[in-house]
């Protein structure tokens, strides 16, 4: 849709006396609600229903969803969400339950918080998970919780001042870390892209607290070492964390647990098929290993002797709860009813496809676009326009804004900031031969474009809504919301 004309604003197309009026002449606001809770004006539009449900619509239209293409949202794992667990979700006894309402009355949503943290403890190797951060970062911020407190009960809260975080990892870990007060200590990768155990060992210390890791790290490979790493650190006294944003690669193939991670989180919204995007709600469980159990946010679901269920808020060593109420409940009806759809052997298979249908997008590119480290990945990959900036000026920014013009949304760009020109791949499992061959032709026109008529590829998207915007002027002065004018 070139040039597409833009569509007024809800406020700019109402006009006066239009909007549907619900309270008659008869009858005083103030009957209905205090008048402390009433303003003398209020600047909303006056538009009829169909009105307001035609504009929403059209702008509901131009948004890119995962139900209308194809996201290649690398570490990001934007998942086509099955609409059975929404389904789940919408059940009356579910969503309509009170927070508050009392135990007996609210056996079925504590079993299944029961069972989904059952699960996940079973599926990643830990002890016990507590469902009660809202996403990965919260989660993040919990689990350095509970090593401040573990070190502080150990006697060693001041002396273990120190987070290492490789170069490989999530921008959120040093910024977790940074918000609990420990002192970041980046680690650079090898020339294999994977932690250099050799620079881990030098940088450990009697102040080391932790470690944070992925495995997958975000170059998509699996760190081959990291029984070594694990090992290294415990020999120092610190703890290992595992970023669990590429958890998608590893479902019943290996466990953090295993691995000797102390503490993990999960991002339900990511690995568990629940819908995210655009700052929606996630979830973020963090698992322990058995000697951090105590210190789990609250409140945990236990099941007794008698098969009851209830929600423990007595835990003395807790770091207390991280949010108001349990949970991001809905998230988890979502995150359960995904695990019993596929079972043990279809969680395995999931991960398995993940990592084909990368790999295969991985070989297909590699003839036209660089790929840095060439050999098997996991569920996501990274190439570079490093190149191709310096024989045509194409940067990887453009290639991204071309892609939309050919209907796929933009992969990762410039993250992990230790591949220049990043371009980091991740199609998930659910996609069709079919539709990573499109997407595979589409980079291939892209890259034969930008060599003959690179100006055509720096000029994109020009099919979109909207075309090429100032990416300066957008982060420094966004205009997101609509004032009346003076």
């Amino acid at each position: 849709m070139p040039n597409a004309a833009p569509i007024p604003l809800v406020f700019e197309t109402g006009k006066r006396g239009r909007a549907t009026v619900y309270f008659g002449d008869g009858h005083a606001l103030d009957e209905f609600l205090p008048k402390s809770a009433l303003r003398e004006s209020l600047p909303l539009p006056e538009n009829s229903e169909l009105d307001v449900v035609r504009h929403f619509t059209r702008l509901a239209q131009r948004t890119f969803s995962i139900d209308t293409g194809f996201y290649p949202l690398g570490s990001c794992t934007m998942k086509y969400n099955p609409r059975i667990n929404e389904a789940m979700a919408a059940q009356p006894g579910f969503r309509d339950l009170h927070p508050f309402a009392p135990t007996d009355l609210a056996q079925g949503a504590i079993a299944t918080m029961y069972e989904l943290e059952r699960a996940l403890s079973a599926v990643f190797g830990m002890a016990q998970f507590s469902l009660n951060p809202a996403a990965g970062a919260h989660g993040e911020l919990a689990a350095l919780l509970i090593a401040k407190a573990y070190f502080r009960k150990k006697g060693e809260g001041a002396q273990r001042s120190t987070v290492i975080v490789p170069d490989t990892a999530h921008g959120t870990n040093p910024a977790s870390a940074a918000m609990v007060g420990y002192k970041v200590v980046s680690l650079k990768s090898d020339a294999r892209g994977r932690v250099d155990v050799a620079e881990l060992k030098t940088a450990l210390g009697s102040d080391t607290a932790v470690c944070m890791m992925t495995n997958p790290n975000t170059l998509g490979l699996f760190e081959d070492h990291i029984l070594e790493i694990t090992e290294a650190v415990h020999a120092a006294g610190g703890l290992m964390y595992y970023d669990g944003a590429n958890a998608n690669a590893l479902m019943g193939n290996s466990r953090p647990g295993d691995m000797g991670f102390d503490l993990m989180h999960l991002n339900l919204h990511k690995t568990f098929s629940i819908p995210h995007g655009g700052g929606g709600a996630g979830a973020g469980p963090i698992g322990v290993a058995e000697r951090f159990v105590d210190f789990l946010p609250t409140p945990v679901a236990v099941r007794d002797r008698d098969g009851k269920f209830s929600l423990d808020f007595e835990r003395p060593e807790s770091i207390g709860p991280m949010r108001s109420f349990w949970s991001n409940f809905a998230h988890v009806v979502r995150a359960l009813t995904y695990i019993y759809a596929n079972g043990g052997e279809g969680l395995t298979k999931i991960s398995q496809l993940a990592v084909l249908n990368a790999n295969y997008i991985r070989v297909a590119v590699k003839e036209f676009l660089e790929t840095p480290y060439d050999e098997p990945c996991r569920h996501e990959f990274v190439a570079s326009a490093q190149a191709l900036k310096r024989e045509t000026g194409v940067r990887a920014l453009d290639i991204a804004k071309a892609l939309l013009d050919r209907g796929y949304h933009a992969p990762t760009i410039y993250f992990p900031l230790v591949v220049p020109e990043c371009i980091m791949i991740e199609p998930t499992e659910t996609e069709s031969k079919e539709t990573l061959d499109g997407f595979i032709n589409a980079l291939r026109e892209i890259m034969a474009t930008a060599k003959s008529d690179p100006q055509k590829i720096k000029d994109a998207p020009v099919n979109t809504v909207v075309g090429r915007i100032d990416e300066t002027r957008a982060a420094r002065q966004p205009d997101l919301r609509w004032q009346p004018s003076l």
